[in-house]
């Protein structure tokens, strides 16, 4: 019997498993982008609401992509970048990073408080604190969307954040999820406010069967 043969009996069995992002098929793919365009929706709808602005929202770019090319797209590894992280758990477990960098974390914060910008690479820990709460309610809205659209209940953690280079804030999904692959979800959104154009990213890692179920909620074999 042929792979794809074979492939194609286990899938009528149920017997097939995927052990890695590597072994997502097109159709699995399709529709963890469709979930990320859900979520950023939404968190277009979060930012302007926080910052009480019409906030517009181009197509976000959903890929499934190595740990090197999403390093490289956020500006290469020493670019110093802002990060958001979420742990969520209960019927779906992983992590959730939001990404920003210096001078874009600056004007969010100069619009949200109505003042100048602050020195380049500088933000207050009252600015800090500010992009730390905005960053969780960006990356709650993700797995929101995962749980309204499967039915799953979700928690999340308590937010952590950290401000250095984009090489070493990638290293803690590395760290935590490189042993089942080294793919992610990434996501890059474009905002525009007020007469800023800002760019934010969002790294998401669900655990190998955390994928299944939502799959399987969704009516997809995986």
């Amino acid at each position: 019997m042929s792979g794809e043969n074979l492939y194609q009996d286990n899938i009528k069995r149920g017997e097939y498993l995927i052990n890695n992002y590597d072994e997502l098929n097109d159709m699995h793919i399709d529709v963890l982008r469709e979930i990320g365009n859900i979520g950023a929706g939404n968190a277009a709808s979060a930012l302007a609401d926080i910052l009480n602005e019409k906030v517009g929202i181009s197509l976000p770019k959903v890929r499934i992509t190595e740990f090197d090319t999403a390093v490289n797209a956020l500006g290469g590894a020493e670019t110093m970048t802002v990060g958001v992280l979420v742990n969520f758990c209960g019927d779906a477990n992983g992590m959730i990073m939001f990404l920003l960098n210096m001078n874009d974390a600056s004007a969010i914060m100069s619009i949200l408080m109505q003042e100048d910008d602050e020195a380049e690479g500088q933000l207050s820990e009252l600015k800090l604190s500010a992009i730390k709460e905005i960053g969780n309610i960006l990356a709650s809205s993700y797995i929101n969307s995962i749980s309204l659209l499967t039915g799953l209940e979700i928690r999340i953690s308590v937010p952590y954040m950290a401000i250095d280079m984009a090489g070493a804030l990638m290293s803690v999904p590395i760290i935590e999820f490189g042993s089942i692959g080294d793919k992610v979800m990434f996501i890059e959104e474009c905002f525009s406010v007020e007469e800023n154009n800002l760019t934010s990213n969002i790294i998401m890692f669900a655990e190998i069967e955390t994928l299944k179920i939502i799959m399987e909620r969704l009516g997809i074999k995986i």
